[in-house]
């Protein structure tokens, strides 16, 4: 494993595109200049290149996922792995130099800067495509300026969203370095999630109901907007978007919870998912949130072994009814290590679709955020329907009344090891392993590489 380069030392643009076959016609180098990106298929090729980042260990992948899991690792998850960084986070003893922080920072700048010399280049694409390449640039953006903001800056919950720092908002793309130039210093909380809003926003005007490819669409959009509005403690609007989904039609709850996960392609829950491959999660010699959350014995006969190193604690089974089938849907097992201990199975075999946002949340966050803005429900449901569509398909009991600590403890049944409860705890301004919620210990620091060649950047407190 490596660190990566700090992000405005320019990525080297060479995307292939399996699903399409689509080649960007640009050599690969340090600088990359307007005059090389000439047709339409040029700009959709590096569209599909800011896809392919998302598959990133850097991005969901592994870290946006299992970092914010390590931090909220209280009844959840326990690493017992050999590489110490990622126990420095369960532990919140990370320093400056922790190698993740670089792979999450860089990794998703690189995506922003995709997206913004698509936008840069729109008038190169066919007129046809022109909104949905649009749209997609700005999911792309929208949700990484998000997901880096919770991780790098505090919560938009403790009320000091217009003064804390979040991450640099940088809507120009960058061609070559220039050390003179991008040095952009870091926005405010409230300002990395008015751009995120203005994105989505805009992405859900101009993507289709549906796309293909696995490409966002505008449920997408709506989706990881849900997601923004509730964590701006914006429930009218939380509700309304993930209604939307719901209403649409296009998804359905998969018969058996079990088969929303290790799917060769898309379930029928997926609102959007990343499609994994032999070269994006690859076993125990690489990284990704399989290789770290399969065990390395007790697989299933002919699956590869991961490493086994991100174990669930005892404490996570006693949030489950004995009929809750979420409980018991684990692999007892061991680590690469020899350490034993209990895996869970969403993440156990390689090779398959990984969800990033499904249905399943879509009804939770619409009932919570019905329930607490109270009054006539957004889509005619009742909070507590919402919360029992969820449940029932899991064998759990039926809930007759429903409370907001009810929603917190479903979602942890129903979301768990999927990166939400880190959010739910400080959104709800909730200690995370008995620690104040927007405690400076809960986030990443910047990395020092970057603040070594940007003297814009301030660094977190306590780093």
């Amino acid at each position: 494993m490596k660190k990566l380069l700090y992000i405005f030392t320019i990525l080297s643009i060479f995307f292939i595109a399996p699903a399409c076959n689509k080649k960007l016609d640009v050599q690969p180098q340090n600088n990359v200049t307007p005059d090389q990106i000439k047709t339409s298929s040029d700009v959709e090729a590096l569209l599909f290149g800011g896809y392919e980042l998302l598959q990133n260990y850097g991005a969901f992948g592994e870290q946006f996922m299992l970092v914010p899991d390590l931090f909220a690792s209280d009844d959840q998850v326990d690493w017992v792995g050999t590489y110490p960084e990622y126990k420095d986070i369960e532990n919140k003893e990370i320093v400056s130099t922790n190698y993740i922080a670089s792979s999450m920072w860089g990794n998703g700048y690189k995506i922003i800067n995709i997206a913004n010399i698509v936008l840069d280049k729109l008038s190169l694409v066919d007129t046809a495509d022109r909104a949905t390449v649009e749209g997609e640039a700005k999911f792309l953006r929208g949700t990484i300026l998000f997901e880096l903001t919770g991780i790098f800056g505090k919560p938009y919950s403790d009320g000091n969203a217009s003064t804390n720092l979040g991450v640099p908002i940088v809507l120009l793309p960058t061609y070559a370095y220039d050390s003179t130039k991008n040095k952009p210093a870091r926005a405010t909380v409230s300002a990395v999630y008015t751009q995120a809003v203005t994105d989505l926003t805009t992405a859900i005007s101009l993507l289709p109901t549906s796309n293909v490819n696995f490409r966002a669409d505008m449920y997408s959009a709506k989706a990881i907007l849900s997601r923004v509005y509730l964590n701006m403690g914006d429930y009218k609007n939380a509700a309304i978007q993930a209604s939307d989904v719901i209403e649409s039609g296009n998804f359905k709850l998969t018969d058996t919870y079990h088969n929303a996960f290790n799917n060769n392609t898309n379930s029928s829950e997926d609102i959007f998912a990343i499609q994994e491959s032999n070269q994006s999660n690859v076993g125990t010699g690489s990284q990704g949130i399989v290789t770290f959350y399969a065990p390395y014995s007790g697989q299933p006969a002919g699956q590869p072994s991961g490493r086994g190193d991100a174990q669930i604690q005892d404490g996570y089974f006693d949030y489950f009814e004995p009929s809750d089938f979420r409980g018991t849907f684990i692999t007892a097992g061991s680590s690469i290590n020899g350490t034993d201990g209990k895996y869970a199975n969403k993440w156990s075999l390689f090779y398959k679709a990984i969800p990033v946002v499904r249905l399943a949340e879509m009804y939770l966050t619409r009932g919570e955020a019905n329930l607490m803005v109270g009054g006539a429900p957004t889509g005619s449901v009742n909070p507590v329907d919402d919360i029992n569509m969820v449940r029932a398909r899991s064998g759990a009991s039926t809930l007759l009344t429903v409370a907001q600590s009810d929603f917190v403890d479903e979602r942890f049944r129903e979301l768990g090891f999927e990166g939400d409860r880190f959010w739910t705890l400080k959104r709800l301004q909730m200690d995370v392993d008995g620690i104040n919620y927007d405690d400076g210990s809960l986030i990443m620091p910047l990395p020092q590489s970057e603040i070594d060649v940007n003297s814009n950047l301030k660094q977190n407190e306590g780093y």
